[in-house]
C-alpha cells in the first residue's frame, strides 16, 4: 500500500522560508516521478514541481512559471523523501500542499498522478 505523508507546513511571514517534506513509503520510490501540488481556497488544485526517478538519464526537474527560481523540489532516495524548499515566500502562495507520485514520465495535470498525501497547510502572511 503506497503513502505519502507530508510535514513541515506552517506560517511564516512573507519574504520568508519553509522547507516541506514528503515521506514515502509501498512504492519504488528511486525510479517514482514526484511532485508538489498545491491548493488555495476556492481554488483548483495547481503543479508546483516535479522531479524525475534515477532510472531516466538524470533526475531533471519541472517548475511552474509562479515559483521558479523561487522553489526548490529535491528527493533522497536513501531516506525515500521528498522535499519542497519554499524561499522568497509571498501571500499567493498560500495554499494546502500535496505530494503526488506517478511512474512514468513528468507530468503537470493532477489526474496524471496516482498517489498523493493528505497534504499539508502553508500560510504566508503580509
Amino acid at each position: 500500500q503506497v503513502r505519502l505523508v507530508e510535514s513541515g507546513g506552517g506560517l511564516v511571514q512573507a519574504g520568508g522560508s519553509l522547507r516541506v517534506s514528503c515521506a514515502a513509503s509501498g512504492l519504488t520510490f528511486s525510479s517514482a516521478t514526484l511532485a508538489w501540488f498545491r491548493q488555495a481556497p476556492r481554488k483548483e488544485r495547481d503543479f508546483v514541481a516535479a522531479i524525475r526517478g534515477i532510472s531516466t538519464v538524470r533526475s531533471y526537474t519541472t517548475y511552474a512559471d509562479s515559483v521558479r527560481g523561487r522553489f526548490t523540489i529535491s528527493r533522497d532516495n536513501a531516506k525515500n523523501t521528498l522535499y519542497l524548499q519554499m524561499n522568497s515566500l509571498e501571500p499567493e502562495d498560500t495554499a494546502v500542499y500535496y505530494c503526488a507520485a506517478r511512474d512514468g514520465p513528468t507530468r503537470t495535470g493532477p489526474d496524471d498522478y496516482d498517489y498523493w498525501g493528505q497534504g499539508t497547510h502553508v500560510t504566508v502572511s503580509s
